[in-house]
Formats: C-alpha cells, structure tokens, sequence
C-alpha cells in the first residue's frame, strides 16, 4: 500500500489526535510517581525515628564528624538534573533516527520525539522517587549509627546519665577497667535537635549511593539503548537474533552487496561488531564511574559503613534497571525505542483474557460517525490511526490488495511503531517506519 497524499494527511491528523483518555492516564502516572517521591521527602522529616542503641567504646562509630563531599545539592545536579537534561537532548534531537521515511509528517514526527521524551523522564523519575522512598523509609526502620554518631550525640557521660539510659552490655561505669562494653539508648545523647539526631542514626542504607544509582545507571541504560552500545552477541549456531529487525524502522537489512538480504547468510564474524569505545566512556565509564565517586565519597567522609553504601547502590540499581526496562526495550534487541502507549480502550484497565496494555484501537481518540461516513465517502483506504495500528472496523478496506508479507507482524504492533503497512522508502524499497 503505498504513501499517497490523502495517507500523509490522514497520518498528520492521527498524529494530532491522541486520545484525552491516553493523556489523562499518563497525567495519573505521573500525579503517582512525584507521591511515591512525596512519601520518601515526608520518611526523610519523620523526628521520631528509630534508634539503634550503641556501645559507647564501638570504636566503628566514633569517628569524627567531617562535612559532605558531594553535597546534597550536589547529589541533585548529578543524578536529577543532568540525566534529564541529556534525556530531553537526545529526544529531540535524535528522534527518530535514520530510518524514519522523508515524507513522513512533521507532526508525526514531534509526537515520537515527545513520547520518547515522556517515557525517558517518566523512567527517570520512577527509578529516583522509588529509590529514595526506599531508602528514607529503610533509615528510619533501621536507625543505625552513623561512623561519626557520638560525635553528633555528644553523650552525657556522667554515671547517673550512663546508668538511666543503659539498656545492655556488661559494664556499669565507662571508666570500669577493661572496657567491659556498654549498651545505651539514643537518650544518652545531649544533641537534642530531632533532624540532627535522626541524621546521625541514619545510616543504613546509604541515600546518597541509591540515589546516585538510581539516576546515573539509568542515564547508562538510556545512552546504551540509543546508542547501541553492548557486548557483541551471535545466537547460538552462528546466526543473530533477528528480533531486532521486528522493532526497527527500517524492516529491511541490507546484504553486503547492497541488495535486500538475510543476516543470516553472513558469516558469525560479520554479523556484529562491537561500538567505538568513545561511545562505551560517555555510556558506561563516566555515568557509572560518577556514581562510584559519591558512593566512595560516603566512606572517606565517615558518614557511612561500607555495607551501608553496598546496599544503597544495590537499591538504585535495582530502581534504576526496572524503570528503564519498564518503560524501554531490551538494549539489545529494541533498536533504542521506549515502549509504545497504551491503547485507549486499555488506558487505565486490561482484564482477565487479554495479553496486554495494546490493543488495535491505537492512541487516536474515537472518531465520530461523520467522520467515518466521510471517510467511507472518499474511498479511503490508508485510514491509520494516530499509533499506526489499523483500525479493526476499517480492517476490511485497509488491507483490501495487501499481500501477506505486507502485513505488519504483531511483535511490531506491540511495539506501537509501525505508521504504514509498507511505505515506499525513497530508494524505492518498502520497509516499516
């Protein structure tokens, strides 16, 4: 079915419709997104915390106090705001990439670039609320000492103090000969100042590592994605997997010769090639490497035993793998493509029987019956919704001519992606876009 005038307007106006219901299930998504951060900033001001109790001779928490290394709006910068800003970049810059047709419409074209940039964000923002709910509501669960913990607390150490607030160990007096340990409640302390103490029994786990991670390993994943930077890989049997041809744009993979051929009839060693290595420093190394450096930071600047900053990192790698993946496609096989949008009928509920958010319904609102018998009027025939999915009810007309290997497979409508059964590129090949 090739692009004719009537299709590209028809794909303008889709593009330009998108469904409110759509729209107003994403806005939900996100109003629940900046609660989960909500919920984690009000863990953060809880004045009644936990507090473990601790030896006054545990000589793992009497270091000195020193001031932050990597500040706490340091740590926002970094881990907030530059991914976003290099997300936004890269959305509106580099989408949709090469494979998308010449003739395919602008407004098509800057609704790709929003969507990639909404689920970027919406990814971005997943992994950094989730991880800092976690953690904040972990610390305050927890109440461990800080390494400089008696510093903050400046104990009382007089004998009638040690003996009220003593809740275990073997010694009764602090100058008892030996060191027998004792055990007191955070009490003792005379830093009476509630946001104060309830930072120095905050150890664990370290907020400063899962919100690093959760914002740097996620800026890695997206650069990766769209970079297509990854191990080099063959199927066993010497043949690549193809399921990254079903998400491209471009359906057609170009033989050696330059004709229209198979991967397969390569040999294993052409069939893939590893990224320039500049690309593996700005993806890898220096997203990754930043997030070391804070973490680290938190050891030599006593605010954190080592376990403390493993866990937190654990924490925000977790947040940042699951949002990434929540929202995008695997690096490998995705071609660098976000997830297409839930369909309007399936916005906000799927049921028992169906296999998913997807349906043949697209993004684009309903349309009016005045617009349907105008449409059945003229004869149209490239009547595509604004997600490039066929509307069931004009399935008959759509595919009237179609040959069967022109029809889009159903892996690349779950992708959301395809805009016309079989464009004509400007080579003359057909291939998805």
């Amino acid at each position: 079915m090739a692009t004719t005038p009537a299709s590209t307007k028809a794909l303008a106006k889709g593009a330009m419709r998108v469904s409110k219901r759509i729209i107003f299930s994403y806005l939900i998504d996100w109003i629940l997104i900046i609660g989960i951060a909500a919920i984690g900033g009000g863990f953060n001001q809880l004045k009644h915390s936990n507090k473990r109790p601790f030896s006054l001779q545990d000589p793992s928490i009497s270091y000195p106090y020193r001031s932050n290394t990597v500040t706490t709006a340091t740590l926002i910068c970094v881990s907030l705001l530059a991914p976003a800003v290099i997300t936004l970049i890269i959305s509106l810059i580099l989408i949709p990439g090469p494979t998308a047709h010449k003739s395919t419409p602008k407004a098509l074209i800057w609704r790709r670039k929003l969507w990639e940039w909404n689920t970027a964000w919406m990814g971005l923002g997943l992994s950094l609320a989730s991880a800092f709910m976690i953690t904040e509501g972990l610390k305050d669960l927890a109440g461990k000492p800080r390494p400089h913990a008696i510093a903050v607390c400046q104990p009382d150490l007089s004998e009638d103090s040690i003996f009220r607030n003593r809740v275990g160990g073997l010694g009764v007096n602090f100058g008892d000969s030996g060191a027998t340990p004792i055990i007191v409640a955070a009490s003792i302390c005379q830093e009476k100042g509630p946001h104060v103490l309830r930072d120095a029994f905050a150890s664990w786990p370290s907020g400063h590592s899962s919100f690093s991670f959760a914002g740097l390993l996620y800026l890695s994943l997206f650069l990766c994605a769209k970079f297509a930077v990854y191990i080099p890989f063959v199927m066993p049997g010497g043949q690549k997997s193809d399921t990254q041809n079903t998400y491209d744009f471009d359906n057609s993979l170009r033989h050696p010769t330059g004709k229209a051929g198979l991967r397969q009839s390569l040999p294993p060693r052409n069939a893939t090639a590893a990224p320039p290595v500049y690309l593996l420093l700005l993806a890898v190394f220096v997203p990754v490497g930043t997030a070391v450096f804070i973490c680290v930071s938190r050891w030599f600047d006593f605010h954190h035993h080592g376990i403390d900053i493993f866990s937190g990192a654990l924490i925000g790698s977790f947040t940042a793998w699951f949002s990434f993946r929540f929202y995008h496609m695997p690096i490998r096989n995705g071609s660098g493509w976000a997830w297409g949008a839930r369909s309007r009928g399936r916005a906000f509920w799927v049921g028992v029987g169906r296999e998913g958010y997807v349906g043949d319904e697209g993004w684009a609102a309903a349309r009016t019956t005045e617009e349907r018998d105008l449409e059945s009027a003229s004869g149209k025939e490239d009547s595509v919704l604004g997600a490039g999915i066929e509307d069931p009810r004009d399935a008959a007309d759509t595919r009237r001519g179609v040959e069967p290997e022109d029809e889009v497979s159903p892996s690349t409508r779950q992708a959301g992606y395809t805009i016309s059964s079989n464009p004509v590129r400007s080579d003359g090949r057909q291939g998805l876009y």
